[in-house]
């Protein structure tokens, strides 16, 4: 496996829309792999391929708290059959706007279809945080990030702290988990 590097925005491969992944062959096994790598060292509870530079449709997540055995999830080609009416608000952060967080609602309960690891075609139902992580990386296959959610006011400020930071060359420090 490799460690892979994350985009940070306001990196313009980030808003791109990615491209179905036509076969869960060994190479998409293998990115997967590395992406799951890459979110566990970074650490992160999710990462989408545009966040590492591969434009496809393919996530990984692992909302499993630290105590408890890893559960890591791989996807592929996730697309989602229906969302509850019910709302739930999470203060989310992101491997691509490190140590910059906010509140985002989403729907609670989500039911996802998706191809697994080995290309097989899986539902799953999920809700509260593993529903909102699995909404805030597809969002990333669609050039959507978790600040394109919130005010005008507070993503352009959350942007230019990112400029800012990579013009003075400042590394991001590590920080608590992220989406």
């Amino acid at each position: 496996m490799a460690l892979l590097p994350v985009l940070i925005a306001p990196d313009p491969r980030l808003k791109l829309k990615a491209k179905p992944v036509a076969l869960v062959d060994s190479a998409a096994r293998r990115l997967m792999d590395d992406m799951l790598e890459t979110m566990y060292i970074a650490p992160g509870i999710g990462l989408a391929a545009p966040q590492v530079g591969h434009a496809l449709r393919v996530i990984v997540l692992d909302v499993a708290r630290d105590e408890e055995a890893k559960q890591p999830l791989r996807m592929a080609n996730p697309e989602i059959l229906w969302r509850s009416d019910e709302l739930a608000t999470y203060n989310e952060g992101c491997l691509s706007l490190p140590e910059h967080y906010a509140d985002v609602t989403r729907p609670n309960a989500i039911k996802v279809r998706y191809l697994d690891y080995e290309g097989e075609i899986r539902e799953l139902a999920a809700e509260g945080l593993l529903a909102t992580c699995i909404q805030h990386e597809m969002d990333h296959l669609d050039g959507v990030l978790f600040v394109d959610h919130i005010s005008a006011l507070k993503r352009n400020i959350i942007l230019r702290k990112l400029v800012k930071a990579r013009k003075t060359g400042a590394s991001a420090p590590a920080g608590a988990a992220v989406l």
